[in-house]
């Protein structure tokens, strides 16, 4: 009986262990908060739960057609015809496709780029522009770990993600005029000017994201000229060459005048928006370096953070894209292409204005079509993008950026009717 009770009180106590280990197991994660949405992502999840027929998402960021839907572009389907059942799917090095950045490299550089043909530069496929820009600000981190990065105010939202989770420290610098709705070059040369010699700056290569306001080519050079003077390191991000005004070249005009200028650049490219690879996260992160070897140290580098991080990128985004620009009748058809979307982005900002001031808006909206790329930051309120939201089922984030591509000949009276309703007394 005594040995029946002592084993009852052992099974007690075991069963008493497993039920604390269990309490133990179920605490790991309890100090565990909800993230925050992303401001961006949120926009479409809101949209798509709205039974409303009239609803309107201006804030996606990616290309749709006239009719508001998807484009797979007519090059990319050759390209894909092409490429079927004829390689295998072996893994890609650790830099990526070889082919894929040469290519990739001339874009940004220019074909006939002496930096090109002297190897100065140091070159890996990334995961998109997102992942190039990680890759940098983590090689920033790693061999220049007292540095900080000068971020434009406003940024793409996720800039600010990359590099604090890089744990880069951040600063910021004047961009956008809120009153004038376009640059504020004075006060971004005199933060410029009055950033510790031997700064990091991040700028955006063009269609700036998400104002659409750009610095002329005058006012590249200036810029240009005063990170010489205060020794300043250039780290462009492209994620528009070709979709903002239709022209892969005139895109790179600020990137090329850094060049002529002899500075040595980072540039994060992405073929995202420009060939609508969105989901095939193909992109681009490279280094201009003093010399060959240096090229090759700094490759080896990068590929170094890669290995941890993803070990190699996927392949069939990167075939698409050599197989693109390595066929000059393809990359004929591509650069039609992308003039054709650049061309629709340009006529939707003539036909919101237009219908703003037909309607006898007391504001001035000459942004609309000053502004280039994708984005319009229209100036409106959070307040005012929240009755957008509640009395016309039109989605965008609250900062009052209008993506373009959302705008079409079809909703375009409606979307101008709405913004009129809510701005006209301001």
């Amino acid at each position: 009986m005594a040995k029946r009770i002592r084993n009852s009180a052992s099974r007690g106590t075991m069963m008493s262990r497993q039920i604390s280990g269990l309490r133990s197991m179920s605490s790991w994660w309890k100090n565990v908060e909800p993230a925050p949405k992303d401001p961006i992502l949120g926009v479409t999840e809101a949209f798509l739960a709205d039974p409303s027929p009239d609803k309107v998402n201006v804030g996606v960021g990616a290309y749709r057609d006239d009719n508001g839907k998807p484009v797979v572009l007519e090059c990319v389907r050759e390209a894909e015809r092409r490429i079927a059942g004829t390689s295998f799917m072996e893994y890609l090095p650790m830099g990526g496709s070889v082919k894929m950045v040469d290519e990739t490299l001339k874009l940004a550089y220019g074909d006939n780029s002496e930096f090109i043909k002297d190897k100065r530069i140091a070159a890996v496929q990334s995961l998109s522009g997102t992942g190039a820009c990680r890759l940098f600000a983590d090689f920033q981190k790693r061999f220049r770990p007292d540095s900080q990065i000068y971020i434009p105010v406003p940024t793409w939202s996720n800039h600010h993600n990359i590099w604090r989770d890089a744990q880069v420290t951040q600063k910021t610098y004047h961009y956008y005029h809120p009153e004038t709705k376009g640059l504020d070059f004075s006060g971004l040369m005199d933060d410029v000017k009055n950033a510790p010699e031997g700064s990091f700056f991040l700028l955006h290569a063009c269609a700036h994201n998400p104002t659409g306001v750009d610095p002329t080519e005058e006012q590249w050079r200036e810029i240009s000229q005063l990170f010489k003077a205060k020794n300043h390191f250039a780290f462009f991000d492209m994620a528009y060459q070709g979709f903002a005004s239709g022209d892969p070249a005139r895109d790179a005009k600020s990137i090329r005048i850094f060049l002529e200028d002899g500075h040595h650049i980072g540039i994060s490219q992405s073929y995202a928006k420009n060939m609508g690879l969105y989901g095939q996260r193909v992109g681009c992160l490279s280094v201009l370096c003093e010399d060959e070897k240096q090229a090759v140290t700094v490759k080896s580098q990068l590929q170094q953070l890669a290995r941890p991080m993803y070990s190699n990128p996927p392949l069939h985004g990167a075939q698409i894209v050599s197989t693109i620009l390595g066929d000059p009748a393809l990359k004929g058809l591509w650069l039609k292409e992308v003039k054709v979307m650049a061309d629709r982005i340009i006529g939707m900002r003539t036909a919101l204005r237009e219908s703003l001031e037909k309607l006898g808006s007391p504001l001035s909206w000459e942004h609309v079509t000053k502004q280039i790329g994708m984005f319009c930051y229209s100036g409106m309120t959070p307040e005012q993008v929240d009755r957008l939201t509640s009395e016309y089922h039109i989605y965008m984030t609250r900062n009052g950026r209008i993506s373009m591509a959302g705008v079409t000949t079809g909703n375009v009276g409606y979307l101008a009717n709405a913004i009129h309703e809510v701005t006209k007394s301001s």
